[in-house]
């Protein structure tokens, strides 16, 4: 029984919600709260719905790496408080 709160302990830090700053440098910074298991395309939307922009139309990069819309946030090592770039294509 004691490995019990160790399982539930380990799955609600798993659950928690990650919150990311995306800056298209045009003046508007969007901030995202999010899982690390959505996928960059689930960030997308998520930015689109708050910005009001088509989510095909929003490319989210990282100096020169353009992120790709199936690879989860988890697979790109994006943590809490990460700053993304949001480019309008």
């Amino acid at each position: 029984k004691a490995w019990c709160g160790l399982v539930v302990a380990w799955l609600s830090t798993r659950n928690s919600m990650i919150e990311i700053v995306c800056n298209d440098r045009l003046g508007r910074k969007v901030r995202v709260k999010c899982n690390e298991e959505d996928t960059i395309g689930d960030l997308k939307k998520l930015i689109a719905a708050l910005t009001g922009t088509r989510s095909e139309k929003i490319r989210l990069q990282k100096w020169y790496t353009v992120y790709k819309d199936h690879i989860t946030l988890e697979d790109y090592e994006i943590h809490d408080g990460m700053s993304l770039e949001l480019y309008y294509d």
